[in-house]
């Protein structure tokens, strides 16, 4: 088991904890953000990854469980219309991934608010077992920057999740010169990446005078590249060309994960 009791003490027992591996052969997959520190990019990775599916013509149910960001930011803000938004602060809020995939298409991209870690453990220990022997597998998609935080984020709640999901990490450089140092040098990081062995992927950074707008009118990549858009600053067709390099190189990262994406 993994253990992570604070920033700066992490180590390895070996304790009795729930299988990963289900007995019935994985039919289907919960992708989940680890909603821990706030600013970090989580939202633009799950948009990306949002696009990634529909540019193979793969089925998937969008959720937006981020109940902080009620107008702007969330993965709402982006596909209103394709996204059904979960109150999980209930008793039975997460339940949703059961439901959905019951009704639906067989995979499910759940972006997380700030504040859902709590919760999300919860439900995790009350209902992975049970869950997982129907054949759903997760994933749980974290993002590290140059902040030590994002980092001591992600250690957090792979202490509580333990084995129960894979985990994909993406490096977002949020700088022209990012230095993901901690990520990958301290010790708690490195047990981490040595117990769980996560696929990590880059997200590289993005001019402000793409992404500032970009965020501001909920348009994302894609929509730039397809000019489906009438905001003017967004037409420039240096930076409709530089959305589209972004977008690329972006998706060639994400096939590296695609194993741990697919049912």
């Amino acid at each position: 088991m993994y253990e992570s009791s604070d920033a700066t003490t992490t180590q390895l027992k070996t304790v009795d904890s729930p299988s990963a591996v289900s007995s019935t052969t994985p039919s289907k997959r919960v992708i989940l953000s680890m909603g821990g520190k706030g600013g970090v990019g989580k939202t633009s990775f799950m948009l990306a990854l949002a696009e990634w599916f529909q540019s193979h013509e793969i089925p998937v149910t969008l959720l937006d469980l981020d109940t902080e960001n009620k107008s702007r930011g969330s993965l709402k803000y982006y596909f209103d219309g394709r996204v059904t938004k979960v109150n999980i602060h209930t008793a039975a809020g997460l339940d949703a991934f059961v439901d959905h995939l019951a009704e639906g298409a067989p995979i499910i991209l759940a972006d997380m608010g700030a504040s859902s870690g709590q919760v999300t453990h919860e439900w995790f220990d009350s209902m992975f077992e049970d869950v997982a022997a129907t054949g759903v597998t997760f994933t749980a998609i974290g993002i590290v920057t140059p902040d030590p935080a994002s980092v001591e984020s992600i250690l957090s709640w792979a202490a509580r999740l333990q084995d129960r999901v894979n985990y994909v990490v993406v490096e977002n450089a949020m700088t022209h010169q990012a230095d993901f140092s901690y990520w990958r040098d301290s010790e708690q990081a490195n047990q981490f990446r040595m117990v769980f062995h996560p696929v990590v992927l880059t997200m590289e950074f993005r001019l402000p005078e793409l992404e500032n707008p970009a965020r501001q009118h909920g348009v994302t990549l894609g929509q730039i590249v397809e000019r489906r858009l009438k905001v003017p600053e967004l037409q420039r067709a240096s930076l409709v060309i530089r959305a589209q390099s972004y977008r690329r190189r972006l998706f060639e990262e994400i096939d590296k994960a695609k194993a741990l994406l697919l049912p």
